[in-house]
């Protein structure tokens, strides 16, 4: 268990201390995809939709997950982020939307849950405010694709 650090010696859940970490600039980027028919994309694109403009409050939603995560991740320390951006890229070939999250902070731990929140709370909104028009929309490939800052400095996905 010495290797995940959220386990102590004995095999018991606990919150890392990160209070001899040096202060760094962190920041993560995770993206995701949610699929659906191709009459949802166009309402989501058209910004008609009923509810109103989807991507724009999937963007809020996500912003304010990235913020809560330490209220949904039970581990989780909680931050103050210093910024946190969400962009939407529309796929038309695959009926699909990305999102993808960028959080950083300067701080003594990773940003890296908080992207990936940020990213499962848009997905869900994007669903949550379509299901009445396609319930079979598909959630996946949510992902880091890079951190940086802290001990274990740089890393990018490499595929």
């Amino acid at each position: 268990m010495s290797d995940l650090t959220h386990f102590n010696q004995a095999g018991e859940a606990h919150m890392v201390d990160v209070g001899s970490k040096s202060v760094t600039k962190r920041v993560a980027v995770a993206e995701g995809k949610i699929e659906m028919l191709a009459p949802t994309l166009d309402l989501i694109k058209q910004g008609n939709h009923k509810k109103g403009d989807v991507l724009g409050i999937a963007r809020i939603a996500g912003i304010m997950g990235a913020k809560r995560t330490a209220d949904l991740i039970p581990l989780c320390h909680p931050l103050a982020l210093t910024k946190v951006s969400v962009e939407f890229d529309i796929l038309d070939d695959e009926n699909a939307v990305v999102c993808r999250a960028q959080v950083e902070t300067s701080g003594q731990t990773g940003v890296e849950m908080e992207a990936l929140t940020a990213v499962q709370v848009c997905l869900l909104t994007i669903y949550d405010m379509c299901k009445a028009v396609d319930r079979g929309m598909t959630m996946s490939a949510t992902r880091l694709l890079e951190k940086a800052g802290g001990k274990s400095g740089h890393w990018l996905r490499d595929d």
